[in-house]
């Protein structure tokens, strides 16, 4: 391309290319040196079409350059952090904590492990890395291990190229071909990782054992000039941790007593569960001694931030609910900060974790059994309601690894307590200094009020009114007047469960709201009131 001084920018990437003339928008502040502009000009621009090389002379010709994996990944961040383009899309809560880490790690060319507890993205991120390869790059064709054509490091490679010289097949491998995973299991074997010699490939070949033909190589080594991760390190065997430690830092292995030297050009990546990975003799120490950069992972430490995770994973754009579905505000802060308190639960293993999945797959059953209310009952709209949530235990009681005192509880039991002190936190953040002593003093009258999960809108509406001031009441928050009838429903049942996490009105296991007993109000309240099955107090 021509500019007004003369100069010619052309774009060319291989010897046999053809020319075509096109328009193209350029940012003329790319084009001058001082003050960047913001005007646009369309100049004609010849653009040279790459064909990829065929042979390894055509690839010579075309000026390519092999660098290693590291390297690859560093310039193609280099490159994205001065466009400002988001490296980890879908990653939520991580900008100012794993991801500069990551950046550094990644800069510095160092092998990385993803320290943390189950469902915080961990894997995800690992797979996200191969966005920071090349789109392809080439590698002798026929190879394995995918062999770079100027530095073939398998006896494959070798002779291929000491055989065709100039004229040797090239191949191209899309960056997710370059991408190995495992996980790791007690089971894993130096075969699976490394390699084991293939007798048939011997006897077919006419080698003996001991050539390095007769190699069927593991998952590493096809990893080659790519990226190889392994989930769940500290799980790995004490020998495949040494074969390890042995490619990162000598390039060589023993497969059957017989040495390989195979200097492979991999970006090891790990992940590992923080307990596990600092336990004593879990990790043998020259390993953990060559990982650059421990990083580590956590769960969301704000609601909204937990809220936007799940209503990204989440499925509830469902077909036929697309118009029909709304999800109050309060009811995705209250099934998030279920997952919150659960964190927190003396009763709930703290090693394990709780899973952002939790409130993932809580709000997808939730919204199931909203949908098979409006089913039922020919209902227009779908608003989940408090009710919906309890009718979700099956999905939160699997999600959680209980301690002693919580395993003579029961899951079921600590599911319920955590939807009523989690619905109680989010209530206090919407009706502060707003009070319910009229709807108090009616139940304390000896009057109850039963909310069916099943119960259509003009049911629930009917015995709402009975309340004296409730719905005037549970409105005051929202932008919504009672004319929304679903709406208005689902707001003064988070009002009667957050009253009844206050203590000041009771939930029976029907899901009937009545008047708090005194005898509960005397005996500690909350923790009296969720352990009543049990037969004594906490």
């Amino acid at each position: 391309m021509h500019l007004s001084d003369g100069t010619l920018l052309e774009f060319r990437s291989s010897e046999r290319t053809h020319e075509r003339e096109i328009s193209v928008s350029i940012n003329m502040s790319l084009l001058r040196s001082g003050t960047p502009g913001s005007d646009f000009a369309f100049f004609p621009v010849r653009i040279v079409i790459m064909e990829r090389a065929g042979t390894l002379g055509e690839l010579k010709a075309s000026g390519y350059l092999s660098i290693s994996v590291k390297d690859e990944m560093r310039a193609n961040l280099i490159c994205k952090l001065k466009r400002r383009e988001k490296l980890f899309p879908g990653i939520v809560g991580y900008d100012e904590t794993v991801v500069p880490q990551l950046i550094n790690a990644i800069l510095a060319r160092h092998n990385l492990i993803l320290l943390g507890l189950r469902g915080q993205a961990k894997s995800r991120i690992i797979r996200q890395l191969t966005n920071l390869l090349n789109e392809q790059i080439p590698i002798v064709a026929g190879s394995e291990v995918n062999d770079d054509p100027f530095h073939p490091i398998s006896a494959y490679g070798r002779q291929t190229i000491e055989l065709h010289q100039d004229s040797t097949p090239i191949a191209w491998v899309n960056r997710d071909a370059r991408f190995v995973e495992k996980l790791a299991t007690p089971d894993v074997t130096i075969a699976d990782v490394i390699g084991d010699v293939d007798p048939i490939k011997a006897a077919k070949g006419g080698h003996l054992l001991s050539d390095e033909l007769t190699i069927h190589y593991g998952l590493l080594p096809r990893a080659n000039r790519g990226i190889f991760a392994i989930n769940e390190l500290p799980d790995l065997a004490g020998k495949i941790q040494v074969g390890l430690f042995n490619i990162m830092q000598e390039g060589d292995v023993q497969i059957k007593g017989y040495p390989v030297r195979l200097p492979l050009d991999v970006m090891l990546v790990f992940s590992a569960n923080t307990e596990d990975y600092t336990a004593r003799g879990k990790i043998i120490s020259p390993l953990k001694d060559r990982i650059g950069a421990e990083i580590s992972t956590h769960y969301p430490k704000e609601i909204e931030l937990g809220v936007e995770i799940t209503r990204q994973e989440a499925w509830t754009a469902r077909d036929g609910l697309k118009d029909r579905l709304m999800i109050p505000d309060f009811i995705r802060e209250a099934i998030e900060q279920i997952a919150f308190e659960a964190r927190d639960d003396q009763r709930i293993d703290k090693h394990s974790g709780v899973s952002q999945r939790l409130p993932i797959t809580v709000i997808e059953s939730v919204v199931s059994n909203a949908e098979r209310r409006a089913l039922t009952t020919d209902e227009p709209q779908i608003v989940p309601r408090i009710s919906d949530i309890y009718a979700a235990i099956p999905s939160m009681t699997g999600k959680m690894e209980l301690e002693y005192e919580g395993e003579q509880i029961g899951a079921q039991r600590i599911a319920k307590d955590l939807i009523k002190r989690a619905a109680g936190e989010i209530f206090e953040g919407y009706f502060v200094g707003i009070d319910f002593a009229k709807t108090v003093a009616w139940f304390d009258e000896g009057n109850n009020l039963r909310l069916a999960d099943t119960a259509s809108a003009e049911e629930c509406m009917l015995l709402l009114e009975s309340a004296p001031e409730l719905i005037e009441t549970a409105l005051i928050p929202f932008d919504f007047n009672r004319q929304d009838q679903a709406q208005t429903i689902a707001a003064c049942e988070f009002a009667l469960e957050g009253l009844y996490a206050e203590n000041k009105i009771s939930r029976n296991e029907e899901g009937g709201y009545t008047a708090v007993t005194k005898a509960k109000k005397d005996r500690r309240g909350m923790i009296y009131d969720d352990l009543t099955e049990t037969g004594r107090y906490s």
